[in-house]
Order: C-alpha cells, then structure tokens, then sequence
C-alpha cells in the first residue's frame, strides 16, 4: 500500500489536464535548452516519469522533447539524467523513424540506459538478433584505439538479452563470446591502470609508473589477473575481466539454449581438434587453444576459480575486501558445480578443492552463505566422487537452523536451497526429514517471509514415521516462536520490561526445573518423542507470550499449515496412523497455546479434517470409538469447543453402524446414545455454567439427529428418543428456556425435534431416510441398465442434436 502523500501524488499525475501537461512540456523543453542541468531539471524529469507511469495509457511525447532526451540519454555523463531519460522514452510510444538505430558508429553513445530503451523498442525476435549481431560485431572489430567505455557496457547488455529471450543468440554468436570471455578471464593485464594525475609539483614524465598488481594482503600478485586482485587503478581489460566474471555462471547455465544458427566457427575449431595428436582430456595448457570454445572456456573458468579460491584464503586488510571474498567464493563455488555437471570428468578434479575449503570453513559460522554452494556441490557430485557428506548435512541441518535461525538472508538461501533439490534430498539424504524440528524455527522465527516456502516444502516433511511428531511441532509452533524469543534475549539481553518487572517467561526458560521443556521444543532432530507430557504447565509459562507480535505471525500460519498437512498425511497413512491422528486430535484441542484466534482456527482446522478422515475411512469411527465417546460424553466441551464438538457428534450419528463397519455392535451404538443422550439432557435442562455462552442451535440439532439416527439402528432406543422429542416440545411451548435466548433459533430446534419424532414413527422409514443405503446416497441411474432413465436421457440427446 502506498502511503497517504504517495497516492496524493499519484493521483495528480493521473488528473493533470491535456493543457497542463502541454505548459509543462514547453518548460521541461525550456530546462534542457541550457548547458547544465540542476535540481530542477532533475525533479521536472522526475515528475514526467510519474506522470507516464501514473496512468495505463501510453502518451506521445512532443518531437522537440523526444529529441532533447535523445540527446540528453546519448551524450550526458551524469548518471541520474541518462536513466531518468531512457525511463520517460520508455513509458512513451516507439520512437519514430530510426533515431535510435544501433550502428557501429553509435558505440561511444552506448551504455547500459540506452540498451535498455533499444530493447524496449524492439518489435521481434528478429530486430532483437540483428541488435545482438550487431552488438557483437562492433565487439568483435573493436580497435584497440576505440573507446574504452563502450565494451564496459556490452557485456551487461548481453547479460541482459540472455536474461529475457537467450534465443536470439546463434552459435556462432556463443563462439565469439566464449573465446572473448577466456581471453578477458585469463589474459588480462598483471600491471596496474593508470590513474588520472592529481596535478601539481610531480606531474610530469617522471611521475610513479604503474606497478604489478597485488592480492588483498598486499603482496604482489604472481599469478594472472582476478577479480580480488587490487591496484591503483584498473586497465580495460582487468574491467572486463570482472565483468566476465560476473556473467560466467549466467553464460554457463543458458549458451545451451542457443538457436541453431551457422556453426561454421564452431566446426572449424573442432576440425583443428580432430587433427591433433593430444587428446581432449589429456591436453595440456599449450594445447587448451585447440579445444573447441566452450570447452577452452570450461576449463579457463575452472582455473579462474581455483585461484580465486586459493586467494580467499589471504588475510584482507579491510572489512569489505573479506566481504568481497565471501561473494567471490559463492560465485566461484557455484561455477565450478555449474562446469562439473557439464563435463563429469572435471568432478575428480575439482573436489580435492572443494573439499579442502569446507574443511577450512565449516567450524566458522559466518562463511554459511559460502557453505551453502559447497553443500550443493557435495550434493550434485559426492556420489560420483564417492565421499562421505554426512558431515555436511550435519551442519546445514543442524547447526544451520539452530544457531542462524535469525539470520533472515540465510535462511531465504537455505529454504531456496531445500526446494530447488528436493527430490534428491528426499531420495539420498535421510537426514532431511529428521530435521524438521529445526527447519520449523526458520517459520517460527520469521513466518511471514518464509511461509511460500514451507507451502511447498511441507508435503515432503510428512512420512508415516514422521507424521504424529510432525503434526505436534505444527500445534507448538507458537510455543517454539516465544522459546527462540527467550533463547536470544536471555543471551543476548537482560531482559526486563518498561516497568521494571522482569519476564516471568524469562525466569522459567533459565530455570532447571523446566529446562527440559525448552530444550524439547529446541530439540535439533525428530525422534526423541511425539510431544511432551506437561504441555498445559509449558502453556502457562509462556502465557505472557500470548500477545507478542512475532508469536501472533507465527500462530496465523498454522491453520494453512495444517491443511496442507493433512491433505499429504491422507497419502501415506494407513489406518492405524489414521487412527492415532484421530486420538492427537482430540487431545490437543485442549491443549494449545492460549490465543483465543488461534485456537478458534485450529479447532475449525480439526474439524473438516476429522470429518475427511471419517469419511474416507469409516471403520476409524468403531476403532477409535472409546476416544470420541469420552470426547462427545463431556459437557463441558459442548462450551469450550463447539466446533469440534459438534463434527464429533456428527461423525458418532453417521458412521456407528454396522452398514460401515461390521463390528458395530448393538452395545456399542447403546452406549453411544446415552453418552449423547446424558449430554443433551444436561445442556437442555439448565443455564449455561457462569461465565460461559449458550450452545448454538446446531449443537442441539446434531445431537438430537445424532440420537435419532442411532435409535433407527437399534429400536429399542426408539422410545427413548421420541420421549425426550415430546418433553422439549412441551417445554418450549411456556416460552423462553435458559439455554436458548434467540425465539427464531428456538424454533428451528423445535421444528427438528418433531421432524425427527415423526420420522420414528414409522422405524423401517425412519432408518432408510436417516440410514440410506451406500446406493442411494451415490445414484447412479443414469448408468443403470435396469431402469427408464439412460433411455429417456438418450431420447433427449437426441432430440437436442436433432434441433
């Protein structure tokens, strides 16, 4: 949402009048008639572009303008004028005419603002291949005299048209840019660039001269050019070298998807490959030149890495060199998984490195970022290799969520980790869905940022031997929100609040006597228990939590949760689990942080799937029909959970029979009935206990149906039934009963009551009316031979057509 000026701003913008806006296009004219440009003609810039924006219409800018932002965008060197006008042209209709033509003799104009707009204002696959050849022709005929900072900009720009439509590269372009990216990655110059002269007393021809170039500790570099290689100053081609750098894994991952044009660069070079005597795999530096030019490029951008990793290991004199050789060991890491999936045989070659910088950074958590490639490597090529990873899952799913679950960055990378493989970790790393008590404090922590992410990661947590645990950790979620609160603060803060009185959540978390509630739901792995046994005691101390902002985020996303859980548990529970789910609903509908939204929300999430559950298995109602009779049997509930109550009563009145199981017995619906019976005796014969609402009309209607449904089973219950039914239409008839304040509510449960008495008067009806048959439930006479109908809709079928 935009904020109260933001839209008052916006909504001028979409108002302006036609002359208004024609006045301001002659002043803005007027701004750029002048030879420098201030704060004014920024903020008129500025204010066209909202203006272009604000509305979905296109608009044409007066020639006279379009020109001047022409010129403005080609020739300007400040770079807030040259995006404000590639911005404005590009909210506007396609440029007329060819004013923005790329051609060779536009490379001292072209920049990284102007190919946006040429892109912008390309019609066709066809207009954006011939730009892309053109670009690349221009890179490719440059002369070493030519402008410097026109090839600074090509490589972003391609960057950019790989990004959008790969497509429109032909392999002969692929050809071209990889032997200029080997050129720029392993030859560019070791001597430093000329710096521009400060003037003064010492300029002159015996000014200092450029020296070699040197490694973040300050020695002098002896090997070739990289990007953590530092210098006063920088020639063009160690620009290009970091430039080729930071589009190498991006060229890596999509030259394949290249059309298939000419190839006779392509085919050349591998004729001279054909001809040699040295093999391909055994070729040595002085023949790599012979390799076709995406493998000469693989194994450049391998060596390149290397020694990038070699150099991360030098102590950077400043903070942000040691940040750059973090970023540079994610990108080198991820190059190398990226050229070893392309050619398995680099694979034996490049572990020995890889693995010797875990080994150098795992017992340091700030390096995570960097583990995380290295995981990614081991994951992709640890079986060819034949090494042992179980080291490495320890630390991404151990130490990982338990020590960084705060870090939000991480944990973004970490999830996006686990989604992007998970197929393969479900398949070959076990240790993946034993870590979910650790992986939920990611969701615990921060729920609203990584919630999409548990979405789709969820379904795979769900196992027939991780299920019952699973679905506790997802009712404790709010519980496991606060204990990270009280985990950081204790160590972090001496917590207190404004008034001076101390957290008594605090003071248990530090207690020993309840240490091992906390450490419970801290736990870094499934399997030391389903829950735990004092969970009520666990819920009053963390009562004070109740209100806290983050544990509020995390309670909201449970019920989402839990739906998706049991849409997955459906798929890989067979029916003792099933039965055992039924049973953990039941208990923990009463045991839940006390958050009165939350635990509406999980009640009504309890009931739709316990309903699914008993439909898709019926037999679940006789299994586990001790638990559900104590459940309905209890008053109380009839108060405190009336949307689950109500489904329970329910679920009792239509599966306890003996047409979904056969060991439904006589004494067992006998028993059923007066467990119902003794209930809605109770509720219906005084006021509510203090404190407490009246039961909603559809809890009297569900047990009353209840109740008529199994007498219709047994009709020795019969009598009972139509008695009570008798009994409450007399009552009502005095007026208003403290059970029922609302006389149209009243009503409706009278009118029931006798709908159901005259039902069971006649018992053979009352039992195929309350008790229909699997047939009749599901009809399916438009298939059934026997009978009038398919004939009738066949007639009618026809006689549509026929029309």
């Amino acid at each position: 949402m935009y904020s109260h000026g933001s839209e008052s701003l916006i909504k001028q913008a979409r108002e302006i009048q036609e002359s208004e806006l024609q006045k301001f296009y002659s002043r803005l004219v007027k701004q750029l008639h002048g030879r420098e440009f201030g704060h004014e003609t920024i903020d008129s810039l500025q204010r066209l572009h909202l203006i272009l924006s604000a509305t979905k219409y296109t608009r044409t800018l007066p020639p006279e303008l379009q020109k001047k932002l022409l010129s403005l965008l080609l020739s300007s060197s400040v770079e807030q004028l040259q995006a404000l006008s590639s911005a404005v042209l590009r909210e506007t209709l396609p440029l007329s005419g060819q004013e923005l033509n790329y051609n060779q003799d536009a490379n001292s104009s072209l920049n990284s603002h102007t190919a946006a707009l040429l892109l912008s204002q390309t019609g066709s696959r066809s207009d954006l291949s011939s730009f892309c050849a053109q670009l690349l022709r221009s890179l490719d005929s440059r002369s070493p005299e030519g402008p410097a900072h026109s090839v600074l900009h090509t490589l972003p720009i391609l960057n950019t048209i790989l990004s959008h439509s790969p497509d429109c590269l032909t392999e002969d372009h692929v050809t071209l840019v990889s032997k200029k990216l080997v050129d720029w990655l392993r030859y560019a110059s070791t001597q430093q660039g000329g710096g521009t002269s400060s003037g003064g007393f010492f300029t002159g021809p015996r000014s200092r001269q450029p020296g070699p170039i040197a490694e973040l500790d300050g020695t002098v570099s002896g090997d070739f050019f990289t990007v953590l290689c530092v210098g006063q100053g920088f020639t063009e081609d160690q620009w290009m070298n970091v430039y080729s750098f930071s589009m190498l894994r991006h060229w890596l991952l999509t030259y394949h998807t290249v059309s298939n044009g000419n190839t006779t660069v392509d085919t050349d070079d591998r004729s001279e490959v054909d001809g040699s005597v040295v093999s391909v795999v055994s070729a040595t530096s002085s023949s790599s030149r012979l390799l076709p030019p995406k493998e000469r490029l693989r194994e450049k951008a391998f060596q390149y890495c290397q020694r990038l990793i070699e150099q991360s290991d030098r102590k950077a004199h400043k903070r942000t060199d040691t940040d750059l050789q973090k970023a540079c060991l994610v990108e080198a890491v991820c190059i190398l998984d990226s050229v070893c999936v392309e050619d398995a045989s680099l694979v034996f070659k490049a572990f020995p490195c890889v693995k010797g910088l875990y080994g150098r950074l795992s017992s340091d958590l700030s390096f995570a970022r960097v583990l995380l490639p290295i995981a990614q490597f081991y994951l992709n090529h640890g079986e060819m290799a034949a090494v042992d990873c179980e080291c490495v899952w320890k630390l991404v799913f151990g130490r990982f969520p338990a020590e960084l679950f705060s870090d939000a960055f991480l944990a973004h990378e970490l999830l996006r980790f686990l989604r992007l493989n998970l197929a393969t970790l479900q398949l070959r790393v076990p240790q993946y869905t034993r870590s979910f008590p650790n992986l939920l404090k990611f969701l615990a922590w921060d729920s609203p940022a990584v919630v999409d992410d548990f979405v789709d990661l969820l379904p795979s947590l769900v196992t027939a031997g991780t299920a019952v645990e699973l679905l506790h950790s997802l009712l404790d979620l709010p519980c496991l929100s606060a204990t990270l609160v009280l985990q950081l603060r204790s160590t972090y803060f001496p917590i207190a609040e404004p008034g001076g009185r101390g957290l008594l959540s605090l003071e248990a978390f530090r207690s020993p006597t309840y240490r091992g509630l906390f450490l419970f739901l801290l736990r870094g792995e499934a399997g030391s228990g389903d829950t735990i046994d004092r969970l009520s005691t666990l819920h009053q101390l963390l009562a004070e939590a109740s209100d806290w902002p983050r544990v509020i985020q995390c309670a909201q996303t449970v019920p989402v949760l839990l739906h998706i859980y049991f849409n997955t548990v459906v798929t890989v529970a067979d029916e003792k689990l099933l039965a055992h789910l039924i049973s953990v609903l039941l208990e923990r509908s009463s045991l839940l942080l006390n958050i009165p939204k939350y635990v509406k929300e999980i009640h009504r999430v309890f009931s739709c799937h316990l309903l699914r559950l008993c439909k898709l298995r019926p037999s679940l109602v006789v299994d586990q029909s001790h638990e559900l009779l104590e459940f309905a049997g209890t008053t109380a509930n009839v108060y405190s959970k009336e949307e689950i109550f109500t489904h329970v009563v329910w679920v009792l009145g239509e599966y306890l029979s003996v047409s979904c199981d056969s060991r439904c017995s006589v004494a067992l619906i006998t028993s059923c009935f007066e467990a119902l019976e003794a209930v809605l005796f109770e509720v219906t014969s005084s006021a509510p206990p203090s404190g407490e609402a009246r039961p909603a009309p559809r809890v009297i209607t569900s047990l009353m149906s209840a109740l008529a449904k199994l007498a219709s089973r047994s009709h020795d219950l019969i009598p009972r039934v139509s008695l009570f039914l008798s009994k409450l239409r007399t009552v009502t008839r005095g007026g208003s009963v403290p059970w029922c304040s609302n006389e149209e509510d009243l009503v409706a449960i009278v009118t029931r009551g006798e709908e159901l008495w005259s039902l069971l008067k006649a018992p053979s009806v009352a039992q195929s009316v309350l008790t229909p048959p699997p047939h009749v439930n599901t009809p399916q006479w438009h298939r059934d031979t026997n009978v009038a109908m398919p004939l009738r809709l066949r007639a009618l079928t026809s006689l549509t057509h026929a029309n």
